[in-house]
C-alpha cells in the first residue's frame, strides 16, 4: 500500500524482493526469537530498549515487562505508540568483492501501542506467559512459586497491541559457497 504522498505505509519493505507477506511465518518468527528491540520516543528523543518478550497469537499483542519507573514507562505514558523489531542472523556469504558480502536474516517490525497492564489477572497471565517461554522445561508449584501479589506490584508489565507488521528475510541456497556462521571461523 502506497500513501498518496510518496512515503511508503510504515510496514512496507523497501526490498519487495525479501519481504514476507506470509502471517504464520511472522508468527512463528515472533514466536521462536528469545529477544526483541521496542523503539519508543519521548519530546521526539527516540529510545530504544532490548527486552525478552512473549507474543501471545490469541490477543494479537506483545507482553513484556521492566521496572516500574524509568525512561521505558516515562515513554510510554506520554506516547502510546511504539516499535518493536525482532531477528535472526544466519549464514554469512562471503563473496569475491566486498559490496558483494551479505547475510542471511529473518526479521519481523511490529508497530503498535503500548499500554501499562494495570488488571492484576491479566499481568499475571502475561508474567506467565514469559516464564513459560523461556523456563518452559520448569513448573509453577513444582519447579518454583507461582508469581505472588507482591511480585507483580514490583514490575511493570505491558502489552503491545499489533496494528501493523512487516516481515523480512534473506536466505541462500544451502550449497552457497564458502558460507558459515558467525563465529564458526577458526
Amino acid at each position: 500500500m502506497q500513501p498518496t504522498d510518496g512515503i511508503p505505509s510504515r510496514s512496507q519493505v523497501r526490498r519487495q524482493d525479501r519481504a514476507v507477506d506470509d502471517a504464520a511465518w511472522i508468527k512463528a518468527l515472533l514466536h521462536r526469537v528469545p529477544v526483541g528491540v521496542i523503539a519508543t520516543a519521548y519530546e521526539g528523543q527516540p529510545f530504544i530498549n532490548t527486552n525478552m518478550f512473549v507474543f501471545d497469537e490469541a490477543a494479537n499483542a506483545i507482553y513484556l515487562h521492566t521496572a516500574t519507573t524509568g525512561r521505558t514507562r516515562t515513554n510510554i505514558e506520554h506516547d502510546e505508540r511504539v516499535c518493536v523489531s525482532v531477528s535472526e542472523m544466519g549464514r554469512l556469504l562471503p563473496a569475491d568483492t566486498a559490496l558483494a558480502f551479505s547475510v542471511e536474516y529473518a526479521s519481523v517490525v511490529v508497530f503498535g501501542r503500548a499500554s501499562i497492564v494495570t488488571e492484576r489477572d491479566e499481568a499475571r497471565a502475561a508474567l506467565q506467559m514469559l516464564l513459560d517461554k523461556y523456563f518452559a522445561h520448569l513448573q509453577p508449584g513444582d519447579d518454583y512459586r507461582p508469581i505472588t501479589d507482591e511480585e507483580i506490584e514490583r514490575t511493570a508489565v505491558y502489552r503491545i497491541q499489533i496494528d501493523a507488521w512487516s516481515g523480512k528475510k534473506k536466505e541462500a541456497p544451502p550449497d552457497f559457497p564458502g558460507a558459515f556462521r558467525y563465529g564458526e571461523w577458526s
